[in-house]
């Protein structure tokens, strides 16, 4: 699985108090399952949901939620385009620990493709595992950028943004 350590990145990238000490950002996967079609191919896709746990986190949620629905945008696009899974898409949890901090926790609904394809020059039963990149959706951006999240005059987060 690859896109728990995308998301990883994409948060450390974005938030200052991640990047300062990374154990403040935990992520699990839960509710996996993979699923095969029952074809001769060894293709998959998993199911899960990750939990991402932002520990004593002092800053404003937008921060945080602002670089996640722009990783969803690119790394699960279509969970935007029904009703019903938008909804169960972005789920979150706060526990105040005092005026100051919270514990956030987000649950996102993800799935990951996996091919199995032959090993070109590899002996019989070779296969190469290839994790499928998401379809950008329509209008996507697709050039790099550097963004930056402003709440009134705060800046609250910044990163690259780098299509695939």
């Amino acid at each position: 699985m690859e896109k728990p350590n995308s998301l990883r990145d994409t948060l450390t990238k974005a938030l200052p108090t991640v990047k300062k000490d990374p154990q403040k950002l935990a992520i699990f996967i839960t509710g996996g399952r993979v699923m095969h079609t029952g074809t001769d191919a060894l293709s998959f896709e998993y199911a899960y949901t990750l939990r991402l746990l932002l520990l004593d986190y002092a800053g404003h949620a937008d921060a945080v939620m602002a670089p996640v629905v722009g990783w969803m945008k690119r790394n699960q696009p279509e969970v935007f385009d029904n009703p019903e899974r938008r909804a169960r898409a972005i789920r979150f949890e706060a526990e105040y620990l005092n005026a100051k901090a919270i514990d956030l926790q987000i649950e996102l609904e993800l799935t990951e493709a996996v091919l199995a394809r032959p090993r070109p020059g590899g002996p019989t039963g070779a296969l190469n595992l290839i994790h499928k990149n998401e379809p950008p959706p329509p209008l996507a951006i697709l050039q790099a950028e550097h963004w930056e999240v402003y709440l009134r005059d705060e800046k609250l987060a910044e990163w690259d943004y780098a299509p695939r």
